[in-house]
């Protein structure tokens, strides 16, 4: 899998590989900025996007993608649930993830990391969904362990890459302690085995970042 530095992109498929026991090699001496800009690598993903997996039958950019990819690999797991209907709620989950949590969060972050122009209204109306969608989850979570049904499933590894970014960077505790089942969750689902090889130890943001200027 092509990546640099492991991102919360690269760690859902690496958390994946865990369960469904696949090997996953990634090569030392990938640079952002340089492997991904070469023509070999244009040629797997026209974007010089990471991660991008190559496998003997072909190539898949897209995170979720690949994640899904790496999740089948070994139908016997608990991924994807045991049912169709608890398929259909985990695909729901997984985009909850990326178009309630992971959106708001990055449009937040990128503002106060000076990757996008810091506009105050744009940034008060990230948070404002952000909390909305936390809220929603936090209903969920009230009366559920998991997503979806009673173990670990890929919407699971995909929340928590996702909500990894925002404890480590942009939700400080008074943050999150409105969301007090999400918390729980989340630190829960830290301490899995699967999880904590990959991710590692996680100390949660004090401060929300200073907002540093977008530089041309």
């Amino acid at each position: 899998m092509h990546v640099g530095k492991p991102n919360k992109n690269a760690l859902k498929v690496l958390i994946a590989a865990e369960y469904t026991g696949v090997e996953i090699k990634c090569p030392e001496n990938f640079e952002m900025g340089v492997s991904n800009k070469t023509p070999e690598f244009l040629n797997m993903n026209p974007l010089g996007k990471v991660p991008v997996l190559e496998t003997q039958d072909g190539v898949i950019f897209e995170s979720n993608a690949i994640a899904r990819y790496v999740a089948r690999l070994k139908p016997d797991t608990c991924l994807f649930g045991s049912s169709p209907i608890q398929y259909g709620q985990i695909e729901q989950w997984i985009d909850f993830a990326s178009l309630e949590i992971d959106s708001n969060l990055l449009a937040w972050l990128r503002m106060r990391f000076g990757l996008d122009d810091y506009v105050a209204s744009v940034e008060e109306a990230s948070i404002g969904a952000l909390k909305r969608a936390l809220g929603a989850l936090n209903t969920h979570l009230a009366a559920n362990t998991f997503l979806v049904g009673d173990d670990v499933t890929l919407a699971d590894i995909i929340m928590i890459c996702n909500l990894y970014v925002g404890f480590k960077f942009m939700m400080t505790k008074a943050f999150t302690s409105e969301f007090p089942h999400v918390e729980r969750y989340f630190w829960a689902m830290m301490d899995q085995p699967n999880f904590s090889k990959i991710i590692g130890e996680l100390k949660q943001t004090e401060q929300v970042p200073s907002i540093t200027p977008k530089t041309t």
